[in-house]
């Protein structure tokens, strides 16, 4: 499973269960739509960490790395990057 299709699957499983994942436009800004929200930011930060098992620095904790799909995958990629050129 694509990186893409487990976080619509989360992202829909948790704050949209009436939209099915492949309906959920992966640019679709999830913060000012309302699909989540503040606190649910919170739950989706702590999923992404423990789920792609790495570590979410309070520096990247930014609306701009999860205000979407597209964001939230290249956030991961990002950091999984930076992981391999650490070790």
């Amino acid at each position: 499973m694509s990186t893409e299709v487990e976080i619509k699957s989360f992202i829909v499983r948790n704050f949209a269960p009436d939209v099915p994942p492949d309906q959920l436009e992966p640019d679709l800004n999830l913060l000012d739509s309302g699909v989540v929200d503040s606190l649910g930011l919170l739950r989706l930060i702590a999923w992404v960490g423990e789920r792609f098992d790495i570590a979410v620095e309070e520096a990247d904790i930014s609306p701009d790395n999860f205000r979407s799909v597209d964001a939230i995958a290249a956030f991961v990629a990002d950091a999984r990057r930076n992981s391999e050129v650490a070790r």
